[in-house]
């Protein structure tokens, strides 16, 4: 699939098939992660795969019962490591670039996702302490994002999106 068809053609899934996800997928994803860019290079950016029933149940309980969690084949915790993004740039490292630098490779892997004919939800709506101890991150490793991936049991339509001239300004506002 074209980068620009996984653009036009990703959705938020929210309900999947019960269906494992090919071997090698898992890696596909956190690869395709890995190539974002990142300020200073810094790549201040950790992965953690949940496939346990018991654990993704967790992670529902943390992000206000959201099933998809529980429904999907895995379950990718991204996470921020802000005193990695700190060390090269002090409080705007932390407090700005290790956010921007996952929300790259969090957009590289439901791209990806999308082009391998999965489905994926960016899920930022959870109890970030509660996440944090199910994963058991270390001091400094903010939960950031919460991705089920899975076979999609559902196919939205495309929402309405403001216009190009709603959103493009030239030289200033």
């Amino acid at each position: 699939m074209e980068l620009s068809e996984a653009i036009k053609n990703r959705r938020s899934i929210r309900t999947y098939k019960k269906q494992s996800l090919l071997e090698g997928t898992v890696e596909k994803l956190i690869e395709a992660a890995r190539l974002a860019p990142s300020a200073g290079n810094v790549q201040p950016w950790e992965f953690v795969i949940v496939s346990s029933p018991k654990t993704k149940r967790a992670l529902c309980n943390a992000a206000y019962n959201q099933k998809a969690l529980e429904e999907a084949s895995i379950v990718i915790v991204v996470c921020a490591d802000e005193k990695r993004a700190e060390q090269t740039y002090g409080s705007r490292g932390k407090n700005l670039y290790c956010f921007q630098d996952t929300a790259a490779a969090i957009q590289n892997i439901i791209l990806t996702a999308c082009s391998l004919g999965l489905g994926s939800c960016w899920i930022g709506a959870f109890k970030e302490e509660e996440i944090g101890r199910v994963v058991k991150a270390p001091r400094d490793v903010r939960p950031v994002a919460l991705i089920p991936i899975g076979v999609p049991n559902e196919a939205p339509p495309a929402r309405g999106r403001r216009g190009i001239g709603e959103v493009m300004h030239k030289e200033t506002f």
